[in-house]
């Protein structure tokens, strides 16, 4: 369960001591459904720790779509030339404070606290609530004020160990739905809007076009992935694992769809001035 390692130290053994610390205080204030708020508040937590790096992540991509037009003619200038098509490239994004690698860098960053984030959920939801899994839980706890001996996973008629496949009551498929929803409603916020290509002139003009086409159709082909078959691959996720593990995925989605609005309106009042 919890192999001493590098990765359980520095990762998994903390979040799951503050998953137990909101446990505990949502115990402590008698709160129906204190593991399901526990989850809800480490989400949370979670995000705030990482809103900066969200924050970041949107502002490039938003920043990055904006130059995309002279990106392409600097491609269509240089195209044989790829020492100067580099060295154009970087000018133009120190001209606009854009680092393009900083989307990959948030992703690393990011990545091992979500796979711990998971695998502490695991601990709790797919294990079940065995007295051997509540021992193993009570070894690595910070302080001996946390320890536990049982965990109540039920949350608002909802058992959160369950997964919908497992349930198979029309109440737990409802999750699945509610979660391809969400991510749906995540991908559409998080696509910047079109930005317009000018147009060419002369045959030259008419091969520009073409490529403009083309781009658009396979970046209209990616967006119709994010936006469709994404949220339907979430969707069957949430319906073979607990509903515990939705439950964290959806409040992802919920907070990054308002961040994500949040920072199209600012862009939006900012091209209206």
């Amino acid at each position: 369960m919890l192999n001493p390692n590098l990765f359980n130290t520095v990762f998994v053994i903390p979040i799951l001591n503050l998953l137990v610390v909101f446990y505990k205080i949502f115990l402590f204030i008698r709160l129906p459904g204190a593991f399901g708020f526990a989850i809800i508040a480490l989400t949370i937590a979670i995000r705030l720790l990482f809103q900066p790096f969200f924050q970041k992540q949107i502002e490039t991509a938003k920043k990055m779509q904006e130059i995309k037009p002279h990106l392409d003619s600097i491609s269509a200038k240089h195209k044989d030339d790829k020492k100067q098509l580099q060295a154009e490239q970087l000018k133009l994004y120190q001209q606009h404070g854009i680092n393009p690698t900083s989307g990959c860098l948030v992703m690393i960053i990011q990545l091992p606290v979500f796979i711990a984030l998971y695998n502490t959920l695991n601990l709790f939801l797919l294990s079940g609530h065995t007295e051997k899994t509540i021992a193993t839980i009570n070894k690595v706890l910070y302080f001996s004020a946390l320890k536990i001996e049982s965990v109540n996973s039920w949350f608002f008629g909802l058992d959160l160990v369950k997964s919908p496949k497992q349930a198979g009551t029309w109440v737990y498929f409802l999750i699945p739905l509610i979660t391809g929803i969400l991510q749906y409603f995540q991908a559409q916020a998080s696509m910047p809007p079109t930005v317009s290509q000018p147009q060419g002139s002369g045959q030259d003009g008419k091969d520009k076009d073409k490529k403009v086409e083309g781009q658009g159709d396979f970046q209209k082909a990616m967006n119709t992935q994010m936006k469709y078959l994404f949220p339907i691959m979430i969707g069957w996720f949430s319906y073979s694992l607990p509903v515990g593990l939705a439950l964290y995925w959806n409040i992802f989605s919920i907070m990054g769809i308002m961040q994500y609005r949040k920072v199209n309106k600012k862009s939006q009042m900012l091209n209206s001035k």
